[in-house]
């Protein structure tokens, strides 16, 4: 394990970690049962993340955006619609990391502190671009932001949702995404204030976690594809 880089050994501290978090939140003791069960001291925790929790959730988020792309790339989407692929990637994003929902729950109430926000937004958009990556976009005007910002809020949206459906194999998860996909789709077509319908009708990802909705009582963030 000496041969390996920091960012294997994050990654083999973060995996092992994620059962523990259920118990111990995101925690540095969470981190070092992590780094325990990886087969590394204890002290490699705070070694590996020396930000603490708050790092750990950002390389969790950042590692999902990667495997993602992988997966997306070895599924070989390029037959889809935009849209299909977009319902694709949303879904394995979520569907992926689905036994670690109570970790991903308490993810998203460590990002939802005013001390987090702004990393907490800066993750999402990375996701959402790694998302659109995948997917093919490769736009060079404005539309690459409105494409981004209108993916953060059916994203975000979809993530809210799913964490609290209890359907089987989140059947009304997906309903849901199909009915914020639809709207989307809708968007180029309306212009400016079609757009703003829209963003009053998929709320921003970080208001929800900072002013309640679905996140009030019970909270987690979805990642992996």
């Amino acid at each position: 394990m000496t041969d390996l880089s920091l960012t294997e050994i994050q990654d083999r501290i973060l995996l092992a970690g994620l059962a523990h978090v259920p118990f111990d939140g995101w925690s540095l003791r969470a981190l070092q049962e992590g780094a325990r069960d990886a087969g590394y001291d204890l002290s490699m925790a705070e070694r590996a993340f020396p930000g603490g929790p708050v790092a750990a959730v950002a390389h969790f988020c950042r590692y999902a955006d990667c495997q993602l792309e992988i997966e997306a790339h070895e599924a070989g989407l390029e037959t889809m619609r935009v849209s299909e692929r977009i319902n694709w990637l949303i879904r394995r994003r979520l569907e992926g990391w689905a036994q670690h929902r109570e970790a991903i729950r308490r993810a998203v109430s460590l990002l939802s502190l005013p001390s987090n926000a702004a990393l907490g937004l800066q993750l999402t958009w990375h996701t959402v671009d790694a998302m659109w990556h995948a997917a093919g976009d490769a736009s060079a005007d404005f539309s690459w932001y409105s494409r981004r910002a209108t993916l953060g809020a059916v994203y975000g949206s979809t993530l809210l949702f799913w964490l609290e459906d209890e359907s089987e194999d989140f059947a009304e998860s997906w309903a849901f995404l199909a009915r914020r996909l639809k709207d989307a789709v809708e968007l180029p077509r309306k212009g400016k204030q079609a757009l703003e319908q829209i963003k009053a009708h998929l709320p921003n990802p970080l208001a929800l976690l900072n002013g309640g909705g679905l996140l009030k009582g019970r909270q987690r963030f979805g990642v992996r594809g």
